[in-house]
């Protein structure tokens, strides 16, 4: 079989290698992720990707496009409406986590279906008999969605879609990437993400609907 193991990072991919290289399987690795910003974060996950490269001798094959404006361009387009951090009561706190969550998911769809379909159109146009990808081994994405459209494409571009729940070996795979001293990043990539994960504001909302919840559960 000649996979393309589409790749988001060095860290990322470290246990679907060594699961598909037990199996028999010599991937190709592919970088592809528009999603990744700012423009410092993308550089480090890319350098950090041919690193992995180099000390596992996979081959890697990169798209080295900056497509920060494509990126939001898709992204806000794919918002069916649009909220702010409060940080009001915990009532409307909890109105906009929730409202928040489902933006999310409308935009990390967006980002799956680009990313895949870009993996399965490339294996398809390059000779690969099939595709795969590191958004596998997370346990923080949209696990059945991502195979959903995955099947999806490898229909569209009539190739394979080699399906492994990499998510087994999470911490086997972090164990590997600290022992290679690869550069393990803080968020998934998008600016969004990054949003969440260092915003006080947005943070401060969370509490408070955390709060809003135990409160309602407990009446």
């Amino acid at each position: 079989m000649k996979l393309l193991l589409h790749i988001c990072c060095g860290p990322c991919s470290c246990y679907p290698l060594k699961k598909l290289r037990a199996d028999g399987i010599e991937p190709v690795g592919y970088f592809f992720n528009p999603n990744i910003h700012p423009y410092q974060e993308w550089e480090k996950r890319l350098k950090t990707a041919k690193d992995f490269a180099e000390k596992t001798q996979m081959k890697l094959l990169t798209d080295e496009q900056f497509l920060l404006r494509d990126f939001l361009r898709r992204a806000l387009a794919a918002e069916k409406e649009v909220v702010s951090p409060v940080a009001g009561t915990q009532e409307e706190a909890l109105r906009f986590v929730e409202s928040y969550k489902a933006i999310k998911a409308d935009r990390c769809r967006m980002c799956y279906t680009w990313r895949l379909g870009q993996a399965a159109r490339f294996a398809s146009e390059n000779g690969f008999t099939a595709f795969t990808s590191t958004l596998f081994y997370s346990i923080y994405q949209q696990h059945e969605l991502m195979r959903e459209l995955a099947e999806h494409f490898a229909e569209v571009y009539d190739v394979e879609f080699y399906y492994d729940d990499f998510r087994s070996g999470w911490q086997e795979g972090i164990d590997i990437s600290l022992e290679m001293g690869l550069y393990r990043q803080g968020y998934c990539g998008c600016v969004f993400s990054e949003e969440e994960r260092y915003s006080r504001v947005m943070q401060k909302a969370v509490r408070k609907a955390n709060k809003a919840r135990k409160a309602a559960a407990e009446a």
